[in-house]
């Protein structure tokens, strides 16, 4: 042991958590809140520039969860727009939708080539999250709650033994726990320290991206001025836009979207194969930017005249994984363990459901004084089957970007998919409502088919890994796009498990928006002919929404 550094092991932490993002500021608040000494240490300091902006009602409900489970009532606050805005500030956007328009080179953006699937603000108040904002936001939480934190501090090395960790800083300070999580993202001081990383990465995804946050982004609306038969139900710069091509996509994700907004920022980026299309050596990322931008015309017209509002951000490939994420005594969490793509906006539901299942294990092993590998073992398997199952569906995605009927197919998968999990969670936290007990969320450990959007249903993992399938066969050769798409949609047809009216199984729907009446007409539809699991899912979802409305209260 170095002599000369500053040592603090009169005091030692139970937990000690590096990184202090939105994970590991959670996590810190969560643990600090049940009596559990933590410490937080961080290379950075808040507030600071993060992309990872766009929410999705998984992530909104699972947010929910850990506010309510750990009564942690601050983390509840990010699970509406209207209370992020009115809590932490107006700098946030409003998300009434996932916007997706397939774009071909050098040609306008064909109008019948769109998919739009919105979140009722009724069930789920989506938002685009300022991240300099939230995270500072929940930073300053876990302090509120006891965390001790050390901001622009680099961890130099960590050493374990059999009753804890030592961590060593590059300015001299010296920190002992009794567990170490490791939610610093990529650049993971404990992924090198046990050589983690897989090389090769194993995931079958290949893209690299560039981002920015921008001014002056011109709205999507104006820039796709339509007739009505062409508009969307809600304007597309009201969500999440993604500009697609083949094996590529553009994200705008505006804060200035909304009356209650006074960030004049949006979040734009690039995303695409980079085996397809390398990174350049000779050009900035900001002309490569423009120069992928300038094959669509329209795409080039949005970003035409924006101004970036701070350096751009390139990188190589962004896949990376890791041969375990759990150990004797620490845990990768969430980006520290791997990264998928941003795709789907799956990054903050993943991450707040590895909080979930990590927070209540790491409180009972504080207690217990037993923080052996197999203890967390379950919190290793879901992140890895997460990582698993959204590198299947973006691959899937990118592949069927050559086509916009197999497109569709791939999108009603994911959307319904998305949708039935909701519902389950809903369910979960609907019940804990009524009587505390956390056996509700304790349940939602046990699927068989862990890491998919709804993993306790047999019908809809055999469905998901088909569509998987019939586009790994069309990137082989093995399938025209054509027949992929036909065999999707006639399992989304045939499924009960699918729910009809929707959207999700009617071919050549460009807008899935469930109205009021739509709704009713799948209620009814699922009480008659409707799968036992999802009939049960989709009347209790109806109740708790029917209360909700008639008290004029949001339901999430």
């Amino acid at each position: 042991m170095n002599t000369q550094r500053r040592s603090n092991n009169k005091t030692p932490y139970d937990v000690a958590i590096l990184g202090t993002g939105i994970g590991g500021s959670m996590l810190g608040a969560i643990l600090a809140r049940h009596g559990v000494k933590v410490l937080l240490i961080d290379a950075g300091q808040h507030p600071r520039f993060a992309v990872g902006e766009s929410t999705i009602p998984y992530t909104l409900l699972t947010l929910r969860i850990l506010a309510d489970r750990y009564d942690v009532p601050e983390i509840k606050v990010l699970a509406t727009f209207t209370d992020t805005s009115r809590t932490i500030g107006n700098t946030f956007g409003v998300k009434k939708h996932f916007g997706f328009l397939l774009h071909h080179e050098n040609e306008p953006q064909d109008p019948r080539e769109v998919s739009q699937f919105n979140t009722p603000g009724l069930l789920h108040e989506a938002a685009h999250l300022h991240r300099q904002d939230t995270d500072a936001y929940l930073f300053r939480v876990a302090i509120r709650y006891g965390c001790t934190a050390r901001q622009n501090c680099r961890v130099a090395d960590v050493e374990f033994d059999d009753s804890g960790v030592t961590i060593d800083t590059v300015n001299g300070e010296q920190f002992r726990a009794r567990y170490l999580v490791d939610a610093s993202g990529f650049r993971s001081p404990l992924a090198e320290k046990f050589g983690l990383r897989e090389d090769p990465c194993r995931f079958k995804h290949h893209s690299r991206s560039l981002w920015n946050h921008m001014l002056d982004v011109t709205p999507t609306d104006k820039v796709l001025d339509r007739p009505r038969k062409h508009q969307p139900p809600v304007p597309w710069y009201e969500g999440t836009v993604h500009h697609m091509f083949e094996r590529g996509w553009f994200w705008v994700i505006a804060f200035d979207n909304n009356k209650l907004s006074s960030n004049p920022l949006c979040s734009v980026g690039l995303t695409l194969d980079e085996r397809r299309y390398p990174k350049p050596t000779d050009i900035s990322p900001e002309e490569d930017f423009y120069r992928h931008a300038a094959r669509f015309p329209d795409v080039a017209r949005q970003y035409d005249g924006a101004k970036p509002a701070r350096e751009w951000v390139s990188t190589p490939r962004l896949q990376y994984s890791s041969s375990k994420t759990v150990g004797d005594r620490w845990c990768l969490l969430a980006h520290a363990a791997g990264f998928i793509d941003p795709l789907f906006s799956r990054g903050l539901s993943n991450t707040a459901e590895a909080v979930n299942s990590l927070s209540w294990r790491l409180i009972r092993a504080v207690k217990d004084d037993d923080f052996s590998a197999e203890r967390f073992e379950y919190v290793n398997r879901l992140q890895q089957r997460l990582l698993d199952h959204n590198d299947e569906l973006v691959n899937a995605a990118f592949i069927s970007w050559c086509d916009y009927d197999l497109w569709t197919a791939v999108f009603r998968a994911w959307a319904s998919g998305t949708n039935a999990g909701s519902y389950r969670l809903s369910k979960a936290i609907t019940g804990f409502t009524k009587d505390g007990r956390d056996e509700h969320f304790m349940a939602l450990e046990e699927p068989p088919h862990l890491g998919l959007y709804w993993p306790d249903h047999d019908g809809f993992a055999k469905f998901f890994g088909s569509m998987v399938s019939q586009c790994d066969s069309v990137e082989q050769g093995m399938l025209s796009p054509s027949q992929a798409a036909d065999n999707i949609y006639t399992q989304l047809r045939e499924a009960d498990f699918i729910p009809k009216h929707f959207g999700f199984a009617e071919r050549g729907q460009r807008f899935i928006n469930p109205t009021p009446m739509r709704f009713i007409k799948t209620v009814r539809w699922a009480m008659r002919e409707g799968d036992p699991k999802l009939r049960e899912l989709i009347i209790g979802n109806a109740k708790e929404a029917l209360k909700a409305r008639a008290k004029g209260q949001k339901l999430y």
